[in-house]
């Protein structure tokens, strides 16, 4: 018998029952989301090439490590809430509703033009994730908030190595 469905008969002090399951379900989203992004992160790393290696090679490591860091706080809000955090490999590939990240070994640009859509994704997905957490609890909406503002810096770096001088993004 598994315990990783299984909840606490308890949530925090002032929260009812459902809206702990609804901000559980909702931060287990962005739980999920947030593994495989360090962990695409960490792949990009290791196989990035040509022109601006190094800078991209040097820019993606603060990102895996603050990107962990979000993700730790969250599992530790949905324990702190009654729920557990499932972390395991199998469990992240059943839970994501997207595709696998599909470069191997790829240029800068490449790279970078993929990963600008996966922070498309997650960020936009952590403001719908912030709308949700406003009628639920305002203490995951300030946590995915603070997060998203660093998201959105990261994405703003990576854009910066693919933006043109007009403003056009190169994909």
């Amino acid at each position: 018998m598994s315990n990783t469905n299984k909840v606490a008969e308890f949530t925090a002090p002032g929260m009812d029952n459902d809206a702990a399951q609804n901000t559980i379900a909702t931060l287990d989203n962005r739980m999920v989301a947030l593994i495989d992004l360090q962990l695409t992160l960490k792949h990009i790393h290791w196989n990035v090439v040509g022109p601006n290696f190094i800078g991209v090679h040097e820019m993606l490591d603060p990102q895996v490590e603050a990107v962990r860091e979000m993700t730790d706080t969250i599992a530790e809000r949905i324990a702190t809430l009654g729920g557990i955090p499932v972390g395991t490999p199998q469990s992240i590939v059943d839970r994501r509703s997207w595709n696998e990240y599909s470069i191997g070994k790829g240029l800068v640009t490449e790279h970078l033009g993929a990963l600008d859509k996966v922070y498309n994704g997650i960020n936009g997905d952590h403001r719908k994730a912030i709308e949700t957490l406003s009628e639920l609890d305002p203490v995951s909406e300030d946590m995915i908030t603070s997060q998203l503002a660093d998201l959105e810096q990261f994405q703003w770096f990576v854009r910066a190595h693919i933006e043109s001088a007009t403003g056009q993004l190169q994909s």
